[in-house]
């Protein structure tokens, strides 16, 4: 699976891969988060112009998982991962997560961030395996806690969350 940015007519694939890897939430209750609109086109080329979008893409070079970020209090963090489920349980999403890694230690950046649903599957417990841990709610920096204010805003706390960060070798906060 090779991992390249996003292009810009990529952009409402995006939105369809979201979609589509939105739907297993209908299976454990949480219709509303599937039928949650995926991230407006004009906020995924937000992404994609400040180099922070990246697809993994299918021998076709066609898109079949993506990430974004954004810069948050030096740290790079996760506004979305998501892999259409015809590529599910083939480590796509670790790859992105990986390469993301790899382009935040190079640029400096000491560590993850990404906020998550604490009790499914797919969510904090799969990031714990990928190297994120719980950040307590003493520890959440100004825009961290103005995230979660807006994720609350938006509905999302009617299920537990929590805020995870990952520390990055090679930056004196990661080993």
């Amino acid at each position: 699976m090779r991992i390249r940015p996003v292009r810009p007519d990529e952009l409402p694939a995006l939105q369809d891969i979201e979609r589509a890897a939105g739907r297993c939430f209908r299976d454990i209750g949480m219709s509303e988060i599937a039928d949650d609109e995926p991230p407006a086109l004009t906020e995924l080329a937000r992404h994609q112009r400040a180099g922070l979008a990246w697809v993994a893409v299918d021998a076709a070079d066609a898109p079949v998982a993506y990430l974004i970020a954004d810069r948050v209090d030096g740290n790079l963090h996760i506004e979305q991962v998501s892999v259409h489920p015809d590529h599910a349980r083939r480590a796509i999403g670790r790859a992105l997560l990986d390469h993301l890694a790899t382009h935040a230690a190079a640029t400096g950046a000491p560590a993850l961030t990404l906020t998550t649903f604490t009790e499914v599957p797919w969510n904090a417990p799969y990031y714990a395996r990928c190297g994120f841990r719980p950040l307590p709610e003493a520890d959440l920096t100004p825009a961290l806690r103005a995230i979660r204010r807006r994720e609350a805003a938006h509905g999302l706390d009617r299920w537990p969350r929590t805020c995870m960060r990952r520390p990055l070798p090679g930056t004196g906060d990661g080993s």
